[in-house]
């Protein structure tokens, strides 16, 4: 992954190629290529005899940005800039990083600096994208309506402009944003993935062809090409052909299994590492540590498994602000363990240990003072990381006062839909059945461990059990947060805040029970999950017989 050059970057850099040695050009081209390892090579062997060489710099963290490595990157281009401070490109590589790194307002003040030397659409661009991270979906929308305005044939930029709208609950826009990224580019997969996603919406047979015909295209992308596979496997099954709509589902999720390095054996072992290394004594031993603030609440569980609904229902009372899938806590146990490159071992969760009282606090108040920048008034905010379940442990030392609520949906029900669903980033655990199977076992023992160790802590909220006795669920969630009850919680579908998750549109609408046994339209295909999430573990799922169906 890389940054895109800004309009007009790419001519300067070619017009320039002449002037640059041998090994520099060598360099971009295997850029170009795809040969990231000889392109490190080169730069370093070129930057041992010229140090303030600023391209050979730029090059080394356009290396490190696709591998990655952001701290890399950042150092690569914070030097490049100290040597040659009005190096555009450079710069505005540097706001990507940034951003990358949820650092958001640096990278907007960076951006702030090229827009006043160059009113440069590519800078706009990410302005606009990092503006929606920090959830300023108007100034980002208008941002994109001038960039259109100013040049209509940009199937990208309606894409980001979708995406937007699509947050902001304007779906009819997004939709036509959508299909117009569609006509500019028809084999852009994002555009019909995203139209797809919507859940609401159905393909139309000429799309239908489109997917088809941009498939067999050869010289396709690997992004485009899952994607494709993704739209098509969603308009098949909406149609009710759900052995042809798995067929394309598992084509698009061996395309994003191919370009992934995700280890089912690594996941299990940190999971052991973390029940290993935290019993109820490890806790006990640290009772009144940390930050006593009540703010957050936390969902956690896997993707897919009604983490939306709840973070509605409770966004919804008058008392609680919904956020996003904040990346806070993650970003703070990379740094605490330490780890620098892919080959490196993480110091984390055993790290934990070393940490004191004072340590904790610290933790604690670095989290609310990185996720204000999320919140408006109200006493309470959601942070809904899925992924978050894996750092209950961290959470509860640092901020013990701090609500966790486990979303939790049948194994076959939720592994099934992650498997159906194109996640931009991360979830890397989703491209095949085994796979996820195994992490949702490990997330289980995960959770079965801070119940014995830390019981009552973690609120459960069962998504069957939610959506069949509505009512008395929601009064149970309310009353775990502290909450009076509000009626506005039971009619969650008229709050017109910003979704941005694949579940934005479900949730604008009442709660329904059809999902709840849709997976088993699947269940000829199901086989390996059912073997990897193991007897013991479905045995608490059991599979009921299914209604007749027409």
């Amino acid at each position: 992954m890389s940054t895109p050059l800004p309009n007009g970057s790419r001519s300067r850099t070619e017009r320039s190629l002449g002037r640059l040695p041998p090994v520099l050009r060598e360099a971009m081209d295997a850029l170009l290529d795809g040969r990231i390892g000889e392109t490190e090579r080169l730069c370093r062997q070129h930057l041992h005899k010229c140090p303030t060489d600023v391209t050979a710099i730029r090059l080394l963290a356009d290396v490190a940005i696709k591998l990655g490595r952001w701290s890399d990157a950042e150092n690569l281009l914070v030097r490049c800039l100290e040597l040659a401070p009005d190096f555009h490109l450079a710069r505005y590589n540097y706001a990507f990083v940034l951003s990358r790194q949820t650092r958001y307002e640096q990278a907007l003040a960076e951006l702030d600096a090229l827009l006043q030397k160059e009113d440069n659409p590519s800078y706009r661009t990410l302005q606009a994208a990092t503006l929606v991270r920090l959830a300023h979906f108007d100034k980002a929308i208008a941002i994109y309506q001038r960039l259109l305005a100013d040049a209509p044939r940009q199937p990208k930029v309606y894409l980001s402009y979708g995406h937007a709208l699509k947050t902001v609950g304007r779906q009819e826009d997004s939709i036509a944003a959508y299909r117009t990224a569609i006509e500019l580019a028809p084999e852009l997969g994002e555009a019909y993935w995203s139209l797809a996603n919507l859940k609401t919406v159905s393909l139309t047979d000429a799309e239908l062809e489109s997917i088809r015909v941009a498939l067999g295209k050869k010289g396709l992308q690997p992004e485009d090409a899952a994607q494709l596979s993704f739209a098509l496997a969603k308009a098949l099954e909406d149609r009710g052909q759900y052995d042809q709509a798995f067929t394309h589902y598992a084509e698009g999720n061996e395309v994003r299994r191919r370009q992934s390095s995700y280890s089912a054996a690594a996941q299990h072992d940190k999971i052991q590492r973390t029940i290993g290394s935290q019993d109820a004594a490890f806790f006990s031993q640290r009772a009144g540590s940390g930050c006593d603030a009540a703010d957050p609440i936390f969902i956690v569980g896997l993707p897919r498994a009604g983490s939306t609904l709840l973070e509605q229902i409770l966004a919804s009372h008058s008392r609680v602000e919904g956020t996003q899938e904040l990346p806070d806590i993650i970003a703070m146990a990379r740094r605490l363990g330490g780890k620098q490159r892919p080959a490196e071992d993480s110091r984390y969760p055993e790290v934990l240990a070393e940490l004191g009282p004072v340590e904790l606090r610290e933790l604690g108040e670095e989290y609310l003072r990185r996720t204000r920048r999320y919140r408006d008034a109200a006493p309470l905010f959601i942070d809904k990381m899925p992924n978050n379940f894996e750092h209950i442990g961290l959470i509860h030392l640092m901020l013990p006062q701090a609500k966790i609520i486990d979303a939790r949906r049948h194994p076959l029900a939720c592994c099934l839909s992650g498997f159906k669903q194109y996640f931009a980033r991360g979830q890397r655990f989703s491209y095949s059945l085994q796979d996820i199977g195994h992490y949702y076992r490990d997330y289980v023992a995960l959770m079965d461990h801070y119940d014995t160790v830390l019981p009552g802590r973690v609120h459960r909220v069962q998504y069957e059990e939610l959506v069949a006795d509505f009512e008395p669920q929601v009064r149970k969630l309310l009353d775990y947060c502290g909450l009076e009850f509000e009626s506005g919680c039971l009619a969650f579908h008229e709050n017109q805040r910003a979704v941005r998750t694949a579940s934005s549109e479900q949730v604008r609408q009442p709660v329904f029970t059809d999902a709840v046994e849709h997976w088993r339209h699947f269940l000829p295909h199901l086989g390996p999950l059912i073997t990897a999430l193991g007897p013991e573990l479905l045995a608490r799922y059991p599979i009921k017989p299914a209604d007749s169906r027409g």
